[in-house]
């Protein structure tokens, strides 16, 4: 049991875990509108309405409040690389794609291509479980595409997932977008772990 627990603190580069305990809290908190425990050496952060305790000086991140402490590689360097890059400005509300993305057209491809297709292959002719999954994980509904959903994913991080229906002409279709300012804080390479995270737990949502 020990063992899997570790599993996420070894795939981590222990340099960030490092990096960030040599942070100011106060600074880290203004900038990625987290907590800090002083007790504990802690941070706590919302990320897609859960809360993650994140223990620099022992490279460990927990999911909070419940039995399920589980986290993600792919979520874990989210989580960490938010802490230590975030920036202390305002949500644009305007969005983007990958592509818009400086470097984007490039980066997201081949291996790094966003995997839309788990939500299109689970959801397409079901528009429906669509919107009751994207209401049950609180997402926001906007009045685009058939179906699309506002995710605050971290306190400066919105996603929006649009979903278009199939029919005999075309398949089913999703997109994410991004606020303008997510280049701001995220590299391309953490905005695709955050990306395979959302198509995945959109995706995969109710399935055991």
């Amino acid at each position: 049991m020990g063992d899997k627990k570790n599993n996420l603190e070894q795939a981590i580069d222990p340099v960030y875990f490092l990096e960030l305990s040599h942070r100011n809290p106060e600074e880290v908190c203004r900038h990625a509108l987290c907590e800090y425990e002083p007790k504990t050496k802690s941070y706590r952060l919302s990320v897609w309405g859960d809360t993650y305790g994140i223990y620099p000086h022992e490279s460990k991140i927990r999911r909070l409040h419940d039995d399920n402490h589980k986290v993600s590689l792919l979520l874990g360097l989210f989580i960490v690389y938010y802490l230590l890059r975030s920036k202390d400005i305002a949500i644009s509300k305007q969005w983007i794609s990958e592509k818009d993305i400086p470097g984007g057209p490039t980066f997201f491809r081949g291996p790094h291509k966003i995997p839309t297709q788990i939500i299109e292959e689970r959801y397409e002719n079901n528009i429906i479980e669509f919107k009751e999954i994207c209401e049950k994980l609180q997402g926001a509904p906007l009045n685009m595409a058939d179906a699309a959903y506002v995710f605050r994913i971290a306190p400066r991080i919105p996603v929006l997932v649009q979903f278009w229906d199939g029919d005999e002409d075309f398949p089913a279709e999703s997109k994410i977008l991004f606020d303008k300012t997510i280049t701001e804080h995220l590299s391309p390479d953490i905005i695709f772990c955050m990306a395979v995270e959302i198509c995945t737990r959109i995706g995969k949502a109710g399935k055991n």
